[in-house]
């Protein structure tokens, strides 16, 4: 087998296991703990700050445009609307800007 296919393999076997893994632990538990559930609420908002920052960082004027129209959007609309506002925003700037 190639190098690429085991590390797929493995990464999916740990990622399948970190996540039953984290369900086993909290199953273990009758009631959580209001600041463990906080945290736990607090994570996709750290996790989308982790993947938008860099690109905010990096990125050009269009990237950086379109990130602003998708906060605005989401300020307000659902999740849909969200994606087809800042794809078509990029989309649309990379072909004007470039």
């Amino acid at each position: 087998m190639s190098t690429i296919l085991w590390i797929t393999l493995w990464g999916a076997a740990l990622t399948y296991l970190t996540r039953i893994g984290g369900h086993l632990v909290l199953s273990r538990f009758e009631t959580v703990h209001p600041r463990v559930e906080a945290a736990l609420n607090a994570v996709p908002a750290a996790v989308l700050t982790t993947l938008v920052a860099p690109a905010l960082l990096t990125a050009g004027p269009a990237e950086f445009i379109a990130l602003v129209v998708t906060a605005v959007v989401s300020l307000r609309y659902g999740m849909l609307a969200l994606f087809l506002a800042g794809a078509a925003t990029l989309i649309l700037l990379r072909q004007v800007i470039g």
